[in-house]
């Protein structure tokens, strides 16, 4: 009678394990297996791999209540100035949209309102965000976890790596702080989490993995190979941190890819070590240092590298234009050297030449290895700081116009657009920053017209710049080519066009 109820009770046992497992998988997608009874057969062969590494914890909640004080939403008041967009309003009628019909109108000044997120990063109110969401800012307020809100001044910013850092105004308290990892040892695969204020809602918390590492975001991010993650990130998550297990923040949220502004579960996040060293800078001069070379950099593609008459295995950066009074200029580089490594180290794009000079700080010695009509020869130059981007868009450069480099169209650029055969000038290079570039002209387009006249070559582009001013215009029309259609473009004459 003892062992048929103790059989009863194993019975009993067995079922209500099985019973919880299987409503844990029914709530959260998971499959859990329950123990085996003695009396069953057990395999013997071992498990594949030697060791299964732990998976997720059956709860984030102790990491979250330690690092959760730390994070902060920012909230931002400002004023920008907005102009309404004349490209689809044809020139003829610009006049008649009053002070948003062209690009010489005023523009009207809105009130801007934003939300973010940060953390703090000391004891004594310092404060780590993205400058995007502080740009412009003239009034700013953290609020904390408990609901308090006080006034935060920025200590420095960095637009290049889209890194801020403010300061809590007037307050000498011992504020909950978290720690960026400055040699973060992360992996693809790895948790991640994900704390800040998406759409103002604030403390919301999301985990995730990392998906990539290394990703570059275009232009926009020179200086920065990202973290994409999947820990679901919105609007107003902008400078929170990422995570890992231990608590380290491995990341500051930067950016989502998304067609509709919401998570689709592709974020990214600005790599800690990264976040550290530019922290560190903005906390001690208010801003960060490059170095400075003066050229517009152009990566070498099939299609230039075959018109150039390059063969063989040969990579490097081709210079499309040479910004005067620059290290670059001093130094005796010319547009159409090609440098193929920096202090010995091989240099294979644009974005990677970039980066490498910036690297050095300013009045540093860099030794350029340079082709030059095939032949290889040693420039030595010597770095400048790296002007703002304001100064950089109105740089002058040998040979260009707007900040670009033409040519006569090719046919082949001409079949590739669909256009008629003996018509147009083919952008070769740009400038980064540049006028035509801000516009969206891209190399590969050609341009049709000019000043409302036809345009075969660079001189005629030229020629009609020089009339437009004589006639007192401040910007030349241009009809643009490009792989969407043609679209006329106003490109703003500088004081050096």
């Amino acid at each position: 009678m003892k062992s048929n109820s103790r059989a009863a009770r194993s019975a009993a046992t067995l079922s209500s394990t099985v019973l919880s497992a299987l409503t844990l998988a029914a709530v959260t997608g998971i499959l859990v297996a329950a123990p085996v009874a003695q009396a069953q057969s057990v395999d013997p062969r071992p498990a594949y791999g030697a060791a299964v590494p732990q998976g997720a914890p059956m709860s984030f909640a102790d990491l979250i209540e330690s690092v959760s004080p730390a994070v902060v939403s920012i909230e931002v008041t400002g004023e920008v100035e907005v102009r309404m967009p004349t490209r689809n309003i044809p020139p003829q009628f610009r006049e008649f949209f009053g002070p948003f019909g062209g690009q010489d109108g005023e523009p009207q000044t809105r009130e801007r309102r934003a939300e973010g997120s940060g953390f703090f990063i000391s004891a004594d109110g310092l404060v780590v965000t993205n400058n995007h969401v502080v740009a412009d800012a003239d009034q700013i307020s953290i609020v904390t976890s408990d609901g308090e809100t006080l006034p935060a001044s920025i200590v420095g910013t960095d637009p290049a790596t889209d890194l801020a850092v403010l300061r809590v105004d007037g307050e000498e308290g011992s504020f909950p702080f978290v720690t960026l990892d400055e040699d973060p040892n992360v992996r693809v695969g790895d948790w991640v989490i994900a704390v800040g204020n998406p759409f103002g809602l604030g403390g919301t918390v999301t985990a995730g993995i990392i998906s990539a590492k290394g990703r570059p975001l275009g232009a926009g991010s020179t200086y920065t190979d990202f973290l994409q993650i999947d820990a679901p990130i919105n609007r107003g998550n902008s400078g929170g941190p990422a995570f890992d297990l231990e608590g380290n923040v491995i990341g500051v949220n930067s950016a989502i890819f998304s067609p509709s502004g919401g998570n689709v579960g592709i974020g990214f996040a600005i790599p800690s070590d990264l976040a550290s060293d530019i922290v560190a800078q903005l906390v001690e001069s208010g801003g960060v240092v490059r170095g400075y070379l003066g050229v517009g950099p152009q990566t070498l593609t099939p299609e230039i590298r075959d018109a150039m008459g390059i063969e063989g295995e040969i990579e490097g950066v081709l210079l499309s234009s040479v910004i005067v009074d620059t290290p670059a200029e001093a130094a005796g580089l010319e547009q159409g050297d090609i440098v193929i490594a920096v202090d010995g180290d091989p240099v294979t794009d644009a974005r990677g030449l970039t980066r490498r000079i910036g690297a050095f700080p300013p009045g540093a010695s860099v030794a350029l290895a340079v082709l030059r009509d095939g032949e290889e020869q040693i420039i030595t130059v010597t770095l400048a700081e790296r002007p703002g981007q304001d100064d950089l868009a109105a740089a002058p450069s040998s040979g260009e116009l707007f900040g670009m480099m033409m040519d006569s169209a090719t046919d082949e650029a001409r079949e590739r657009l669909n256009l008629d055969e003996g018509r147009g000038v083919l952008v070769t290079g740009l400038r980064p920053g540049g006028e035509a570039a801000e516009k969206g002209i891209r190399v590969g387009d050609v341009i049709l017209e000019a000043g409302g006249e036809d345009v075969v070559t660079p001189d005629d582009v030229r020629a009609a710049a020089e009339a437009a001013r004589e006639r007192g215009r401040s910007a030349l029309l241009v009809l643009v080519a490009t792989q969407g259609g043609a679209r006329y473009l106003a490109l703003q004459f500088t004081d050096d066009e």
